[in-house]
């Protein structure tokens, strides 16, 4: 474990690229009831189908797909990535999963989300970062409201979750204000 490749690393957690056998992980995951009610994942997928999937968006160049990792014991957390990166207008996306309960609201996921945000404003020199999260999951909006990510819009009644409709918020996060908030890496 600890020989293997780290893609980026902080304090507590690092980043690594997807490997086979992190399926069964990820799998299980997709079957937590609290992964699926935060993703707001309603279809079922098989081992074969989800494998092949991993696979193919850790290879896809227009995303960075990376398993996070607990760096005392190495254990998986989950994943974040940056999708949709459009070097042109120099955005992308942003998504993260926790789907190793005992490591929620601890604030592993929020190191894992500045490493990549850190990494997709600095090396890949974009502007802007965006993310959507349900209105039902207060937790995640206030981690990225303290990373600096502010409301831009909402989506009424967008997701039809456990027999309601639920917003959709949009957040977004500019180069210039990440910066500002982190002087440049370090928290003022």
């Amino acid at each position: 474990m600890q020989g293997q490749v780290r893609f980026l690393e902080g304090e507590r957690v690092y980043l690594r690229p997807y490997d086979e056998g992190d399926l069964d992980f990820f799998y299980r995951g997709l079957y937590i009831f609290e992964t699926r009610r935060l993703t707001g994942l309603k279809k079922v997928y098989n081992k074969e189908f989800m494998g092949e999937y991993l696979s193919k968006i850790s290879k896809d160049e227009n995303r960075i797909f990376q398993v996070i990792l607990d760096k005392s014991t190495h254990e998986l957390i989950g994943d974040v990535e940056l999708s949709y990166i459009d070097l042109l207008n120099r955005t992308s996306y942003i998504r993260i999963q926790i789907s190793n309960d005992k490591y929620l609201s601890k604030g592993y996921g929020t190191e894992a989300m500045k490493l990549l945000l850190d990494y997709g404003f600095g090396v890949y020199n974009l502007h802007r970062i965006e993310l959507e999260v349900y209105s039902y999951n207060p937790r995640a909006i206030r981690a990225y409201e303290k990373l600096g990510f502010k409301q831009e819009g909402i989506r009424r009644e967008s997701m039809y979750y456990n027999h309601e409709h639920h917003d959709t918020i949009i957040m977004g996060l500019l180069k210039p204000e990440y910066q500002k908030m982190t002087n440049n890496g370090q928290k003022q």
